[in-house]
């Protein structure tokens, strides 16, 4: 004859755990900083490319020469994905898709030109391989955001007679 016992440990830590949906605009914030991360993380670790740093201290980045023009187009590129962060999660669904949609479709060929004469070609391909791969799922999140659940019949004639 066996008895049985209750459960202890990871085991019962585990077995009570369940899937919380996650709603779209969660997701979305949460790719928008993966995204804006790892876009950093690239520029910084790159600064360990030989070379790089000297080039900077010379005025040039990559093609372009060092100049207010440049940085502040550079802290544009960086300031959008960390305001479709907060705008994710703060604009009326109807214009968080649309800017969602619009904004990642933008960066697609944004992120891909940061490939073009670099001569680390597997650091940079995996970085912006990884970026492409979290705007594809903004795009994908945000095109099948669900609609507004409508109501049904029963809810409708329940409301009507109270």
């Amino acid at each position: 004859m066996t008895t049985r016992r209750p459960i202890t440990g990871i085991a019962a830590a585990t077995a009570a755990l369940a899937d919380q949906p996650i709603s779209v605009r969660a997701k979305l914030a949460a790719a928008w900083t993966s995204f804006m991360f790892l876009y950093a993380y690239v520029d910084i670790l790159n600064f360990f490319t030989p070379g790089v740093v000297e080039d900077i201290l010379n005025g040039k980045v990559f093609e372009f020469d060092l100049s207010q023009t440049f940085s502040t187009t550079a802290l544009t590129l960086m300031a959008i994905p960390i305001l479709m962060i907060v705008l994710s999660m703060t604009l009326p669904a109807r214009a968080s898709r649309i800017t969602n949609l619009t904004v990642a479709s933008l960066y697609l060929p944004v992120t891909g030109f940061n490939v073009l004469g670099e001569s680390w070609l597997i650091f940079y391909g995996l970085g912006i391989a990884l970026e492409l791969i979290l705007l594809l799922f903004i795009i994908r999140s945000a095109w099948t955001w669900p609609p507004a659940a409508s109501p049904n019949h029963e809810t409708v004639r329940t409301q009507l007679q109270a």
